[in-house]
């Protein structure tokens, strides 16, 4: 899995609100869109966003962390 594809996934999850949303805008399953938020949550050692069963929160560090991801698409766009 490439990083790139991680963090795109990552800030679809953050615009949707749900890994349920995201996934279905990305063709993806929903458990295939969490495994891609799983990998950059474990390479920066810190969890990203707050999981419940209704919904998705930002943590500090993901926020930060969307902030640069939004920057970096659109600078790859």
């Amino acid at each position: 899995m490439d990083r790139l594809s991680a963090i795109q996934v990552f800030a679809q999850v953050v615009e949707s609100g749900s890994f349920a949303k995201a996934a279905e805008k990305l063709g993806l399953s929903t458990s295939a869109a969490s495994r891609h938020v799983a990998e950059p949550e474990t390479h920066l050692q810190t969890r990203l966003l707050n999981r419940t069963t209704r919904r998705v929160s930002l943590t500090e560090s993901g926020q930060a962390f969307y902030e640069r991801a939004v920057q970096l698409l659109a600078d790859l766009e």
